[in-house]
């Protein structure tokens, strides 16, 4: 279980985050290995199909799962995306709320899976993201 000041110290760092602020994301919840996201949907966010932008999902997927990590890390790790996949399901006319796992925490690369849902709950999209931590120095 996260403490109070743990999470405040993530919060705190991921509210300084140009792309939380530029996307209105929101937490919903962190725990040891997972984060719940929560992007409104704008008319600016919108792709060639009226749709949440497939990029943004992926951007929304991505940010998910470095906040899942931050559980295990703390706020100060340095870290990269390595890789990144992401299966769209149906298009997103809504708001999204994204869920994030660390799948493996290991010493150098962590997967995460992160499945994406439309206001009704409906799974819009399906990812998997690989982090590689470059300045940890062994599992927390």
């Amino acid at each position: 279980m996260l403490t109070t000041e743990y999470k405040d110290e993530i919060l705190t760092k991921i509210n300084q985050i140009p792309i939380v602020d530029f996307l209105q994301l929101k937490i919903i919840s962190l725990s040891d290995g997972y984060c719940e996201a929560f992007v409104p949907r704008k008319k600016r966010y919108d792709g060639v199909f009226e749709s949440f932008h497939g990029g943004l999902l992926m951007t929304v997927a991505d940010s998910a799962a470095c906040f899942a990590i931050f559980t295990r890390t703390g706020p100060s790790i340095r870290l990269t995306t390595t890789d990144m996949n992401i299966r769209f399901l149906v298009p997103c006319l809504t708001d999204v709320t994204a869920k994030a796992k660390v799948i493996k925490f290991g010493r150098t690369l962590c997967p995460v899976s992160i499945d994406l849902f439309d206001a009704a709950g409906k799974h819009v999209a399906a990812s998997q993201v690989n982090y590689m931590l470059l300045n940890h120095s062994g599992n927390s």
